[in-house]
């Protein structure tokens, strides 16, 4: 009798404190695309910056039929080294976002590069200095405090794009604190959450999920195979191989790698060596979304892709693959990106029958090409 009265009296102080479970928002999304280039990677600034993104690219999009934006953006964009708010750049996200709500888009603010870290970055003082990890959580207050009116049925925040800590537990603290630090302002905004290492499946298991917050989003990036995915890519370690390239099956076929000498034989003969298609994709897939089940939260890969040099065929064949499989398992997703160097649009033309494959759907005659 003394245990069950103790509990009776925790609960009604919790009532008298208002103290109660967190509440499930509406935030649901399906089929989106990152706006790449613009307020996230640019050097670019005054009206340039202006007309890259507009009103009519969001119409576009809202009547092609994606039905969100992911939206990366840069500490060196949105802040100056002092803290304070850069305002026109601000003032270009908030616009995107009013366009969004008008032609009844959701959308997704991720802040994609920190001046402590970037992914590719050898140094990242984002993981080794308590300063930079404070400034880190200043700047999610920041931007709580310009966005928090917003409808958290509309819009999402990313706490960080592909963290690339040495150990996991690293960046698993980082966002423990990082999501305690918002929840204090937005309670119930829904938060996507990556896996150290580039967000990749790889390392999924080892991510550690802030308990009892049903408006978390687990969320990953798939790339694979990246011979394919990122085919003569300047910056990647893959730009040496000018072969081609095919998908289902050996990336290089055995007829290509006997054109292949010295290094560069010993550098890409692994190719030759392992067969890509749907079921190997699956299998990685089943990873995250095993993850995402066990602790009862939805999934999202906000990137995945091919750049514009990969050959259309086989871009094709490799977007079929996803979106079967996205749709299989219920993964909402982002293409990487919209106009930039693995868009749906190039140089100013629709890929029209990369959308279909997609979107899954015909694209309506009475879309405006004209952006």
């Amino acid at each position: 009798m003394e245990k069950k009265a103790w509990l009776i009296c925790i609960c009604c102080l919790c009532c008298m404190c208002g103290v109660s479970a967190p509440k499930k928002n509406n935030f649901s999304v399906k089929r989106g695309v990152n706006i790449s280039h613009w307020l996230s990677q640019s050097n670019v600034r005054g009206e340039n910056r202006a007309v890259f993104f507009t009103e009519a690219d969001v119409k576009f999009l809202s009547e092609v039929g994606f039905d969100h934006l992911r939206l990366p953006v840069d500490e060196e964009q949105m802040f100056a080294p002092d803290g304070s708010k850069e305002k026109e750049a601000f003032s270009l996200l908030h616009n995107a976002l009013s366009w969004c709500q008008k032609y009844r888009l959701k959308a997704i603010v991720d802040l994609h590069i920190l001046r402590s870290h970037h992914f590719n970055a050898k140094e990242k003082p984002l993981f080794t200095d308590r300063k930079e990890q404070i400034r880190f959580y200043d700047l999610w207050k920041q931007l709580s405090q310009e966005l928090h009116t917003y409808s958290v049925d509309f819009l999402a925040y990313e706490l960080m794009n592909e963290p690339v800590a040495d150990d996991h537990e690293q960046w698993n603290n980082i966002v423990a604190e990082c999501v305690r630090t918002i929840r204090l302002l937005e309670p119930e905004r829904s938060l996507l959450v990556g896996s150290n290492r580039w967000q990749g499946y790889e390392t999924m298991r080892y991510l550690k999920i802030p308990e009892n917050d049903p408006n978390l989003i687990i969320s990953f990036h798939y790339y694979n195979p990246f011979l394919l995915t990122h085919y003569r890519a300047g910056w990647t370690d893959v730009k040496d191989y000018t072969g081609k390239v095919h998908y289902p099956g050996k990336l290089i076929a055995d007829e290509d790698l006997k054109h292949l000498k010295g290094e560069l034989y010993d550098k890409f003969a692994y190719w030759n060596k392992v067969e890509f298609n749907k079921e190997v994709i699956e299998k990685h897939f089943k990873e995250v979304v095993d993850f995402a089940r066990l602790h009862q939260l939805p999934l999202y890969c906000g990137e995945f892709g091919c750049i514009a040099a990969t050959p259309k065929a086989d871009k094709e064949r490799w977007y079929q693959d996803m979106i079967e499989l996205f749709d299989k398992y219920e993964i909402a997703r982002a293409n990487w990106d919209y106009k930039g160097g693995f868009g749906i649009i190039e140089q100013g033309i629709p890929q029209t029958d990369l959308i279909y494959i997609y979107l899954q759907e015909e694209i309506s005659n009475n879309c405006n090409y004209e952006i």
